[in-house]
């Protein structure tokens, strides 16, 4: 196989990194550090890459490179973490450093040739650093706080790097990684949407085989490329529900009957559960709480359905990478979890169905892509992200009817603004965007008079995907009518912010 394992020694960048090698299309893994050596090799890589991590290699208990790794004889590649778990199995030494560096930094480059030779800036977040290389590699590049930022063994071809090449602060980062994957591991970039969907399609049909099958659609584009894949799989033994929650952004419901019905040929079921999803989250404001709320209703009301098709044992979800990283799922156990999406660590464990989960080590930007390979329409891939429990993480506090629909006509207002000034859909330098309503109060005046309401706060964001990202710079003029508009034409919302922080240290929803 073309492959390359990614051995995760628990960073929030390790799914990045996975996905910088997919954009030089070539198919890896990611493991976590300890995983059984079978599992592993079971991909066949051509090489291995190690992630950066939160520990130190010196402390008890640390993460280590298990031995299996080193007598392969593949090349490797260590970064941050990473090259100073190589540096510690190798015999090299790694010290505390006397000033911890996080951020951006410019290496120098003490060798020419080399696949660094078009990297200056880079971004880090160490604080320690390789006092003494191990036998045998030789410095690439120094940094002012790092005298071996870079290190290469030719010939058994192991690299390590002290800095983050996966992430968009270190400009030409990726050629890095594609120049190991490549050039120095010899894989084939054959990793494209044609041959994701026919693996996708041969998984799908080995899993369920002839049986019925559910799929959770939300109007998303993971969902509905899910249930795409899915029906492409199997055709007629797809039945997709679509629930509405009562927590659905404007004009959500017929949008997403449209585009089964119409643009996918699938056979679709509705639910209209509002009162159930609403009853159940009174009086909650604990946003993992909320989360989990919903996660379990979800699947209760798959099950009712379930009854009345068949009985099907199979459940399909929209599950994306930066789900499981930010969830903390069974198989992401090295990473801090950040919160629990509805459909990972939200969902109910005596559930009734297996999951048929074709996106799941899929990027967003990988997920679109595989869309328009299978034919959906534009509009349908290109729409806004929409978190599965809908306006529940968006509506801060408790979700009462009011305050929904209050969310619900605020966000109507910017998507409406943003869209006549093309800052929505394909190509638009706004990813994702959304209003968020808090549960703050503030003293305003309108019409001479004295009031004490709301305040709603705009998100939009830059990201290819969706795992760091940074705040849409929308011009002013723009900010002021979204903002004029919400404040004359929403009941109850006397105040607009904008939030202008990145992720991290934020994330792209408020919970």
């Amino acid at each position: 196989m073309n492959s390359i394992a990614i051995l995760d020694f628990g960073s929030q960048y390790a799914q990045i990194i996975a996905r910088r090698v997919r954009e030089a299309q070539v198919y890896c893994e990611l493991f976590p550090w300890d995983s059984p050596q079978e599992k592993i090799l079971s991909i066949q890589p051509k090489g291995f890459i190690l992630s950066g991590g939160p520990k130190s290699v010196y402390e008890e208990n640390a993460p280590f490179i298990q031995k299996f790794i080193l007598e392969s004889g593949l090349p490797i590649l260590g970064i941050c973490y990473g090259m100073q778990a190589l540096t510690h199995a190798l015999g090299g030494q790694v010290d505390p450093s006397a000033e911890r560096e996080y951020g951006s930094a410019e290496i120098t480059h003490l060798v020419r040739g080399t696949a660094l030779d078009n990297i200056t800036k880079v971004w880090m977040s160490h604080g320690d650093k390789i006092s003494r290389m191990p036998e045998g590699f030789i410095v690439l590049a120094k940094s002012g706080n790092s005298p071996f930022a870079a290190m290469g063994d030719m010939r058994r071809k192991y690299f390590g790097v002290q800095f983050h090449p996966e992430v968009h602060h270190t400009p030409n980062g990726i050629e890095l990684l594609k120049h190991f994957a490549v050039e120095i591991c010899g894989a084939k970039p054959d990793w494209t949407p044609a041959s994701i969907i026919d693996d996708s399609v041969k998984k799908i049909r080995q899993q369920v085989g002839d049986a019925r099958v559910l799929a959770a659609v939300s109007g998303g584009v993971d969902s509905s490329v899910a249930a795409a894949l899915v029906h492409k799989a199997i055709g007629d033994q797809l039945v997709c529900v679509f629930v509405d929650t009562g927590l659905l952004r404007a004009d959500e419901g017929a949008q997403v009957a449209s585009a089964f019905r119409e643009g996918l040929g699938a056979e679709l079921i509705t639910v209209e559960a509002a009162d159930e999803f609403l009853g159940a989250l009174k009086g909650q404001t604990d946003p993992e709480q909320k989360r989990k709320i919903v996660g379990e209703k979800f699947i209760r009301i798959f099950e009712q359905q379930a009854k009345q098709v068949g009985q099907p044992k199979f459940l399909v979800q929209g599950t994306i990478y930066p789900d499981v990283v930010e969830s903390s799922g069974p198989d992401r156990s090295k990473a801090e979890k950040i919160k629990s999406h509805h459909n990972v660590g939200g969902l109910p464990e005596d559930m009734e169905f297996e999951l048929v989960e074709p996106l799941r080590y899929l990027f967003k930007d990988e997920v679109r892509l595989v869309g328009e390979a299978l034919g959906l329409s534009e509009g349908l891939v290109w729409r806004q992200p929409f978190p599965g429990p809908g306006l529940t993480v968006r509506c801060l506090g408790e979700c009462t009817p009011e305050r929904v629909s209050r969310l619900r006509a605020a966000d109507k207002i910017l998507l409406e603004e943003l869209s006549k000034a093309g800052f929505l859909g394909k190509g638009a330098q706004t990813s994702q965007a959304f209003m968020v309503l808090l549960p703050v109060r503030s003293v305003g005046v309108m019409g001479d008079q004295r009031t004490y309401q709301e305040a709603a706060a705009i998100r939009a964001v830059s990201t290819d995907d969706f795992m760091t990202a940074e705040w849409a710079r929308l011009p002013f003029d723009l900010l002021a009518k979204i903002s004029s508009r919400v404040v004359n034409e929403v009941e109850g919302i006397n105040r607009v912010v904008y939030d202008i922080t990145s992720k991290p240290p934020a994330t792209i929803e408020w919970e």
